[in-house]
C-alpha cells in the first residue's frame, strides 16, 4: 500500500468517506492528512539520521585535539571511548524498553538535543574525569537517539507499503561525509567551536522539529489501532534465536565498517600509498556505501531484500579478500569501495527485520551490532600484531561471506 492510495475505496453512496485500516471511516480531508504522514514523517527522519552522522563525524575527526587539550595519553583516551560506548549501549536498551511501551516519537527531540548539547559540552573538558562523565551523556543520547530514529523508520515504511529504509540510512551516510568535510576544512578553527557551533546547530533544529514527531506518532498510534481491529499484537515477536541471528549479523556488517574507518588508511599505508592517497581510502568506502544505500531501496522492491543482501555481502567479501590476494594500492582502494557498496543495504534491512518484534527488538538488535563496531578494530589490531595487517583483514572478508550464506535464514525467520 502506498501513501497515496486509499485502503478501500469510497463507498458509491457516500463518496466524502474513505475506510482506514482498522474499518473506521474518515472524511477526504482525514484521508488526505493520513496519507500525507509518512511522507512527513520520512523528511524528519531523514533529517535526524543526517544530523547524526554529522555529529559522529565531527566528534571522530577532531579526537585527536580533544586528547591534546586534556592531555590524555593512549590509554586514558580509550577510559572516555569506553565511557561513551557504555552510555551508548544502555541508551540503546533503554530506548528499546521506552519506545516498546511509548512509541519512538518520544525518543528524537529531547535525546537529540541532549546529544547536540554533550557535544558541545565535550569541546569544553579539560579533564579525564570531565571528559568521561560528559562521554556517558553523549553516549546515552545517541543509543536512544539510534533506537528511536530506526524504530521509526520501521514505522514510516509499513506507511510506505515499500522499503525506505535504507534511503534513510543513506542520509546517515552523507551527514557522516559532511561531517568529515567539515571537519577537514576547519581544522584552523579551535575544536571547542566547532563542537559548540555542530552541537548547538543540532540542538536548535531538533527543538524546532519536535512539534513535527505529531506525524510519526500519528503513524504508531494508526499501526497500533490497526493491529488491534485485526485482533493481532502490536509486536509479532522475534524468537529468541532469530533475534541474536540478526543481531550477529548487525556485528559483522559494523565490525567491518569499524575496519574501513581505522585500517583503511593504515591498510594504504603499509601498501606504499602515499599519505593523501591513504586518507581517501575511508572517504571513497563511505562515499561507496552512501550510493547502495540510495539505490538499496529501489533494489530491495525489484529483488527483495534477501537477494540483495545476499549479493552485497558477496561482493563485499570477494572485493576486499581479492585486494588482500592482489596486494596493491588501487586495488585496497577497490577492496574498501566494495566493502562498503556491498554491505550498505545489509544493516538497514536488519533492521527491518527486527522491526517485527517491536522497538526493543530494535535496540537489542542494534546494541549487539554495535559491539561489533566497538570491539572490531581492536580485534584487528591485536590479529595485527602476532600475524600481519593483511592477514588480520580476513575478519571482515570471512564475516561477510558469513552474512551472505545466514541472509535467509535471519530475514525469513
Amino acid at each position: 500500500m502506498t501513501p497515496d492510495t486509499p485502503t478501500t475505496a469510497p463507498r458509491a453512496d457516500s463518496p466524502l468517506r474513505h475506510t482506514r485500516d482498522d474499518g473506521r471511516t474518515m472524511t477526504p480531508t482525514a484521508a488526505a492528512d493520513a496519507a500525507a504522514r509518512p511522507r512527513a514523517a520520512r523528511r524528519l527522519l531523514t533529517g535526524f539520521f543526517a544530523g547524526l552522522g554529522v555529529v559522529m563525524a565531527v566528534w571522530g575527526a577532531r579526537m585527536p585535539a580533544v586528547q591534546a587539550a586534556a592531555h590524555l595519553g593512549p590509554g586514558q583516551l580509550a577510559v572516555v571511548l569506553l565511557a561513551a560506548a557504555a552510555g551508548m549501549v544502555a541508551g540503546l536498551q533503554i530506548g528499546g524498553r521506552l519506545s516498546q511501551r511509548h512509541g519512538p516519537a518520544r525518543l528524537l527531540t529531547g535525546p537529540a538535543m541532549v546529544f547536540g548539547l554533550s557535544l558541545a559540552a565535550l569541546g569544553q573538558c579539560r579533564t579525564l574525569t570531565s571528559l568521561s562523565a560528559v562521554a556517558v551523556a553523549f553516549g546515552l543520547s545517541h543509543g536512544l537517539l539510534d533506537v528511536g530514529v530506526n524504530a521509526a523508520a520501521v514505522q514510516c515504511q509499513h506507511g510506505y507499503g515499500r522499503s525506505i529504509i535504507s534511503g534513510l540510512h543513506a542520509a546517515y551516510s552523507l551527514g557522516a561525509l559532511t561531517g568529515a568535510g567539515l571537519a577537514a576544512v576547519t581544522t584552523w578553527v579551535s575544536h571547542q567551536a566547532v563542537f559548540a557551533a555542530v552541537g548547538a546547530g543540532l540542538a536548535l533544529t531538533a527543538a524546532a522539529a519536535g512539534p513535527k514527531t505529531k506525524h510519526i506518532q500519528a503513524l504508531d498510534q494508526s499501526h497500533s489501532s490497526a493491529e488491534h481491529a485485526s485482533n493481532s499484537p502490536r509486536a509479532t515477536g522475534l524468537g529468541r534465536t532469530t533475534m541474536w541471528l540478526l543481531g550477529s549479523l548487525a556485528a559483522a556488517c559494523l565490525l567491518a565498517e569499524g575496519a574501513a574507518t581505522d585500517w583503511a588508511a593504515v591498510h594504504l599505508r603499509h601498501l606504499g600509498a602515499s599519505e593523501s592517497a591513504a586518507a581517501s581510502a575511508y572517504a571513497l568506502y563511505s562515499a561507496a556505501m552512501a550510493a547502495g544505500r540510495l539505490l538499496g531501496d529501489r533494489l530491495t522492491a525489484r529483488y527483495g531484500a534477501i537477494t540483495v543482501v545476499r549479493a552485497g555481502a558477496l561482493l563485499a567479501s570477494a572485493g576486499l579478500g581479492a585486494s588482500l590476494i592482489t596486494d596493491s594500492a588501487p586495488a585496497a582502494l577497490a577492496g574498501w569501495m566494495a566493502l562498503g557498496l556491498g554491505l550498505s543495504t545489509a544493516v538497514p534491512s536488519l533492521i527491518t527485520a527486527a522491526g517485527r518484534g517491536g522497538p526493543r527488538a530494535v535496540g537489542t538488535v542494534a546494541a549487539t551490532g554495535y559491539i561489533g563496531l566497538l570491539a572490531g578494530p581492536a580485534a584487528i589490531g591485536a590479529l595485527a600484531s602476532i600475524l600481519t595487517l593483511p592477514t588480520a583483514l580476513v575478519l571482515p572478508v570471512a564475516l561477510a561471506a558469513v552474512v551472505a550464506a545466514t541472509a535467509r535464514r535471519a530475514l525469513e525467520s
